[in-house]
């Protein structure tokens, strides 16, 4: 049987919409991959809110895994200096592959987990190449992106 992982991204999104989405989609746990969840301009999102909210509006766990986000030099270079997709999603990749993530983070942590990324979209957004990159590894994760 297939493991199951959900992303979402925040920016642009209502904390309504934000919360009825994930709390319909069945996930268990919220997986935070961002480098800073504490920033003043995260609103509901930030780390000690987002995981109050979680588990009293939805009755998810919250987890924050830093080892799958990037560097502040890759978030630096790609969002701050306009840099361009293609470079940003190499140097990640190569990143999660120096990192081993597929051993590192538990199959069980990943499964029925929700990835969650500021970003409005998955395409430009290092959540999904996190699930894509599983996906080759582990070759059974399904995921479906809530935003």
């Amino acid at each position: 049987m297939s493991l199951q992982a959900f992303t979402i991204g925040f920016a642009e999104t209502s904390a309504e919409r934000f919360f009825s989405l994930l709390r319909a989609s069945g996930a268990k746990r919220v997986l935070d991959v961002r480098l800073n969840n504490t920033s003043q301009l995260a609103g509901f999102s930030k780390r000690d809110d987002l995981k109050y909210f979680l588990r009293e509006v939805c009755g998810i766990e919250y987890l924050h895994i830093p080892e799958l986000a990037p560097t502040q030099e890759m978030l630096d270079a790609f969002k701050k200096h306009k840099g361009d997709w293609s470079v940003y999603e190499q140097e990640f990749t190569n990143l999660m592959v120096k990192r081993a993530i597929e051993k590192s983070v538990p199959r069980d942590v990943i499964d029925q987990g929700c990835l969650l990324c500021s970003e409005k979209k998955p395409h430009h957004c290092h959540r999904r190449l996190v699930t894509e990159y599983l996906q080759r590894q582990w070759g059974d994760l399904d995921t479906k992106h809530l935003l």
